[in-house]
């Protein structure tokens, strides 16, 4: 059955809660907009002072790519959610619901594999030391960053395309805040087996990075050296477990009716707060941002 046989044209978002009370909402939509705010104003800021503040390893050649992914993450879904407390109608039309499918399918998939690049480049950093700065040329960088885009690309293309060849016959109401992948499926009177299947294989590339990582940390002589070595990496490795926490908790755990409430707090922990910690998790625990960071603040002081 294909997607333009199905009898449902648009889809009821529950969203967050389903408290009417004014004071909880008015509470709500404040909340999620001030995290929205921090969120663009942490994630463009670290992309302002990277490229303001002569920050050129590729360590943070990256992190810039991870900031702008998760400023678009967050403002494919932070937006809506704020539209829908708002709004009496909590509708959304079958289309529409395919484009921030889109999107999110491809945003995720472009994060988890800036952070399997991030993962590389520590690897390369800690474990050929020597040999980091012609292998991590800036062609080399811009090649590798290319990968996640095009692969995030084609990805979420591929997985909307499957979500569009689905039939829906039945009910229309979806019990989160956002157009989720995974509930809408649960929805399809046609087979999602592919749908099903096609998150797992990606959660091995960055274990497999660290595999290599942690036996090559502890073989460092000094201590010294190997506090310098997990400091290299520490903020980094916080935000991959943040990340992958959540990750797992969701397309991991067996679907019931009572992990729908769990799963939406899980959600809104990595679709609005992840992409506000990480600029944080980078620029607290990282020695050179947070030197750049007020060689930045000095120099527009002196220029006031």
């Amino acid at each position: 059955m294909s997607g333009n046989l199905t009898s449902v044209t648009e889809f009821i978002i529950l969203g967050l809660t389903s408290c009417l009370e004014l004071q909880i909402l008015l509470l709500q939509i404040l909340l999620f907009w001030a995290i929205y705010v921090a969120t663009v104003a942490g994630n463009v800021g670290m992309i302002a002072l990277i490229a303001n503040a002569w920050l050129r390893m590729p360590m943070y050649f990256f992190l810039s790519h991870l900031s702008f992914v998760d400023l678009c993450f967050s403002s494919n879904v932070t937006p809506k959610m704020l539209e829908l407390f708002l709004s009496e109608k909590k509708t959304i039309s079958y289309p529409a619901y395919l484009v921030q499918c889109y999107f999110f399918i491809a945003l995720v998939h472009v994060e988890i594999y800036i952070l399997a690049v991030m993962a590389f480049d520590r690897y390369m950093a800690i474990c050929n030391l020597l040999l980091y700065g012609s292998k991590m040329s800036k062609s080399v960088c811009t090649s590798l960053i290319m990968v996640p885009y095009v692969y995030g690309t084609l990805t979420g293309l591929m997985e909307t395309m499957w979500t569009y060849n689905l039939a829906f016959c039945g009910p229309n109401e979806i019990n989160h805040f956002y157009c989720a992948d995974l509930l809408l499926i649960k929805l399809a009177c046609s087979d999602t087996y592919n749908k099903e299947t096609s998150m797992f294989p990606f959660l091995l590339i960055i274990l497999i990075s660290y595999l290599y990582i942690f036996p090559s940390i502890l073989l460092i002589r000094s201590t010294e050296g190997r506090h310098k070595a997990f400091s290299t990496y520490g903020s980094h490795l916080t935000a991959v477990t943040i990340f992958y926490a959540t990750l797992f908790f969701m397309y991991l755990r067996p679907p019931s009716k009572d992990s729908v409430e769990p799963g939406k707090m899980v959600a809104v922990f990595y679709t609005t707060i992840i992409p506000m910690f990480n600029s944080m998790i980078y620029s607290l625990r990282n020695k050179d941002v947070k030197e750049a960071l007020m060689r930045e603040l000095l120099r527009k002081k002196v220029f006031l």
